[in-house]
């Protein structure tokens, strides 16, 4: 039956087009303008030199002052005196100036003799803050850190033992309240750690001294402060980069960094009514006892030349992340976060 439309024999439909004529060719002059451009872009790229900086022996220095890069070979036995180690970690923050962001309050900082530990105590009392530190047996260091913090004019008692025990963390409690007139900031910071690289040599003891050191022990001294907290009050726990990425031979430390991370949340969402904050730091690679302690003199050599920074952090780079949570002027608003201290998103 007839339509009524012609045809013609020589009218091509879209999908017979050859390749490079009629409207194929069109399209290909956009294509081809891109790709030169491209390449053009690539090749200036290749004069600028782009891509990821050569690494430097120096590290990445990004602060007021240059922080060292190259750690010593050195080993310490645990648990790891910070006045042994052949370079001392910096904690004396010189360029931070104190403004009385936790003036008048008190805090109670395990793990308080070195490290991590002493640097947020310093920068607490610079703050205007009253210290008291949980330690283990280190004697030498913890007078050292109350020396440091009675420097910046405040009051700081040094209470020795063990965070395992309830008891222990129950009178720690008391006698600091007792002798700084009341409990406003908690920081649990003391840990252990001990690489182990297989996890049929990870044995029970081993295990059960890393289990109740870092997260019973942050549990045991939440619940024995909480008496004394009231509203205002807060608590900052020390998690770990290692909670976040894992770390093939630190198997028992880095789950406990993260059941530390998760204690956070899950304690921040039950306090929020009473008014007490729960926050916590992650930093990745600090140069402290901790590690000298653990690992091989060659290994410490190389401590945190694997980072992003091509250099571990000093204390003293990690510390005000601290007082930026505990102070009510700066995180009133602040309660259940995780705060990474890492030198690059990845560590």
């Amino acid at each position: 039956m007839a339509t009524g439309r012609k045809t013609s024999s020589s009218r091509k439909s879209p999908a017979s087009v050859q390749p490079g004529k009629g409207r194929a060719k069109t399209a290909g002059a956009g294509a081809d303008t891109t790709a030169a451009r491209q390449r053009a872009l690539q090749k200036q790229a290749r004069r600028q030199g782009a891509g990821k900086p050569a690494s430097s022996d120096g590290g990445v220095q990004a602060g007021v002052r240059r922080q060292p890069a190259k750690m010593p070979a050195q080993h310490l036995d645990k648990p790891g005196n910070e006045h042994e180690l052949q370079l001392p970690p910096r904690y004396q923050a010189p360029a931070y100036r104190g403004s009385g962001k936790l003036q008048g309050m008190r805090a109670l900082v395990t793990g308080g003799d070195s490290g991590i530990g002493r640097a947020v105590a310093v920068l607490f009392a610079r703050e205007g803050a009253d210290v008291a530190i949980l330690y283990l047996d280190e004697h030498e260091d913890a007078r050292a850190t109350c020396a440091a913090v009675e420097k910046e004019g405040r009051r700081c008692i040094a209470i020795s033992g063990d965070v395992r025990d309830p008891a222990f963390c129950d009178q720690a409690a008391r006698q600091a309240d007792r002798a700084l007139g009341g409990i406003d900031i908690l920081v649990n910071n003391a840990a252990f750690q001990l690489h182990c690289h297989r996890l049929e040599d990870l044995g029970d003891l081993h295990l059960q001294e890393t289990l109740q050191n870092n997260i019973a022990g942050y549990i045991h001294m939440a619940r024995a402060v909480l008496p004394y907290l009231g509203q205002g009050g807060s608590i900052i726990n020390t998690g770990s980069e290692t909670a976040l990425f894992g770390s093939p031979s630190l198997i028992d430390y880095s789950a406990t960094k993260g059941a530390i991370h998760a204690l956070t949340l899950s304690l921040a969402a039950q306090l929020l009514p009473r008014g007490i904050r729960v926050n916590c730091v992650a930093p990745g690679p600090v140069w402290t006892p901790l590690n000298p302690a653990d690992k091989d003199a060659g290994d410490v050599a190389r401590f945190g030349g694997d980072s992003d920074m091509g250099r571990p952090a000093q204390p003293e780079e990690v510390s005000p992340a601290y007082v930026f949570l505990a102070s009510p002027v700066t995180a009133s608003y602040i309660s259940g976060v995780v705060l990474p201290v890492m030198g690059s998103p990845r560590g």
